[in-house]
């Protein structure tokens, strides 16, 4: 871990650089697997398939058989566990609906908002080092409360062909019924253009690796939306002097499991509470299952000792954390000063864990700085805004000559003469 005292504002960007590399160095491979898949289909996914997770699969859509055995095999606790987690979590995004607006701008002016589904959304679920099913969660959940038409499922299957038991129960138990064995930049390419299995998608979420990320943003230039760029998992603590070493550590080592790319900082004011933090994190480390991963990722760690609060809160913003944890005796001043974060963690009970599985709040938020433009998903992700306006015979006089001006100052005649024709007829 890096140990970073006072540092100067001129040297902010440098100490909070990411552990990424850039999409230069992996847009070739991307941009070519995705000429393949283009060209040639369900083919070129079977060869990558073959190439990048080593298994040859006969077909690489999930069967009822294997749905149905995916259930017997999950622990009832494991099984109650989940139907917890998805009742928070339907419950938090269900409450986010909003009702039309409708507004008469002018007499005889009626414009009006409504919300409507994105109709076909793919979804990428990570199941390397970690199956990550919670993410079916956080994804389907928002997606059936959207009222989405159809919903595609991307996995990777693992070298026996197979996928994870709870990533198959949990997605049946959100109602998706398609999962198809894909994973990595084939997965996104084959959502992108379709193939002979796999449906194109309008719109795809879910978090990966920096290739996943590339590809993601490389869809984009194909006509498909995408949720974020979210790529390495990573987290900001802020603590003080009354925060619990133990717990600090421990949910800093919860992110740096995640993997080798991944990133944790840690901002405090007080220097005792960085080295009691440190002592902690070797003691914690040694037990964890993964603890090679976790040992690099504490290798791109930052312990930072700021002056005062006032000088944390500027680079925590600057930094613009994915997840942000809170455990300071002036939490409001956090609180209520953070501009930049996916999503914020406040006081001692409440891990970063918690937002990751059952609080109800979504874990698929933006890393790498995207939280200074970017939301994470939510249920409007799955919904998208339209507008719609009825007009009068008096409305059209009320604004037909304001129209006309600007339409002949901009030097569009013909959008002038839309609104002079009318006007004329109703003289």
């Amino acid at each position: 871990m890096n140990k970073i005292y006072n540092p100067k504002q001129e040297d902010w960007a440098e100490i909070l650089k990411r552990p990424t590399q850039t999409i230069d160095d992996i847009e070739a491979t991307v941009s070519e697997v995705f000429k393949e898949v283009r060209q040639k289909g369900d083919e070129a996914i079977k060869k990558y398939t073959s190439l990048f997770d080593g298994v040859a699969l006969d077909t690489n859509i999930v069967s009822e058989v294997e749905f149905k055995e995916a259930s017997k095999s999950i622990s009832e606790d494991l099984k109650a566990a989940i139907a917890l987690a998805k009742e928070n979590i339907t419950n938090f995004h269900a409450a986010q609906k909003t009702d039309k607006v409708k507004i008469e701008t002018t007499n005889g002016v009626l414009c009006w908002q409504e919300k409507r589904p994105i109709e076909k959304v793919g979804l990428y679920i990570p199941g390397g080092t970690a199956p990550l099913f919670s993410t079916i969660l956080m994804l389907a959940v928002p997606a059936q409360i959207a009222g989405c038409k159809e919903v595609v499922l991307c996995t990777p299957p693992n070298k026996e062909g197979k996928v994870n038991p709870a990533i198959l129960y949990t997605a049946k138990l959100c109602g998706v019924n398609k999962v198809i064995k894909v994973g990595g930049i084939q997965a996104i390419a084959g959502m992108t253009f379709g193939t002979e299995t796999m449906s194109k998608v309008y719109k795809i979420f879910g978090p990966g690796n920096q290739f996943v990320t590339v590809a993601k943003q490389l869809a984009t230039r194909y006509n498909v939306a995408i949720d974020m760029p979210a790529g390495p998992s990573e987290l900001l603590v802020v603590a003080d002097e009354t925060a619990n070493a133990r717990y600090v550590a421990s949910d800093l080592l919860s992110q740096a499991e995640h993997g080798t790319d991944s990133q944790v900082i840690l901002v405090s004011t007080s220097k005792d509470l960085i080295d009691a933090v440190s002592e902690e994190i070797e003691t914690q480390i040694k037990e964890l299952p993964r603890v090679e991963i976790a040992n690099k990722a504490i290798e791109n760690s930052r312990f930072i000792l700021v002056e005062n609060d006032k000088e944390a809160l500027k680079l925590i913003n600057e930094y613009g954390p994915e997840h942000f944890i809170v455990v300071t005796s002036n939490e409001d001043f956090y609180v209520n000063g953070v501009t930049n974060a996916g999503s914020v963690f406040i006081g001692d009970y409440t891990p970063e864990s918690a937002g990751d599985y059952a609080s109800g709040t979504n874990h698929t938020l933006p890393t790498n700085g995207y939280a200074k433009q970017y939301s994470g998903v939510n249920l409007d992700s799955f919904m998208k805004s339209m507008t719609f306006q009825k007009i009068t015979k008096e409305g059209i006089k009320n604004i037909g000559s304001a129209i006309e001006l600007m339409a002949e100052a901009e030097g569009l005649q013909a959008h002038k003469n839309a609104v002079t024709l009318r006007l004329k007829d109703l003289q």
